[in-house]
């Protein structure tokens, strides 16, 4: 290992076995990854280097439902630094009831691309 070379280790969500792999980086650069049982586990590997990303899932305040909230995702997974300004947009939003399962909350959260929705249907 040089100077430069750096061990990072994770679980990866790709497959249910859930590998613990051992990466080797140089900054973004992905140069070995090791105990990945598939090949799903290297591409798992080189996308958590270079661009990690995860499905946002909160809830949101709802007035006039027979519940308070109401969970919520990202219709795409979103970049992992932009998951706090995010959060913090969705925890400004109250919805009206009824809202539908797909219903769209909030449009291109936060410039990702990605829209919010209901994960289920409230009325």
């Amino acid at each position: 290992m040089t100077l430069n070379e750096e061990t990072k280790k994770f679980i990866c969500v790709s497959c249910p076995v859930g590998c613990l792999l051992k990466v080797t980086v140089q900054g973004k650069d992905v140069l070995s990854v090791e105990d990945n049982g598939c090949p799903l586990g290297i591409k798992y590997a080189k996308n958590e280097i270079a661009n990690p990303v995860r499905t946002f899932t909160s809830t949101v305040r709802v007035s006039g439902a027979h519940l308070p909230v109401c969970p919520v995702r990202s219709r795409i997974p979103l970049p992992l630094s932009k998951m706090r300004d995010v959060a913090r947009e969705v925890a400004k939003v109250q919805a009206i009831a009824p809202i539908s399962i797909g219903q769209i909350l909030i449009e291109d959260v936060c410039g990702t691309g990605s829209d919010i929705i209901a994960s289920r249907s409230l009325s």
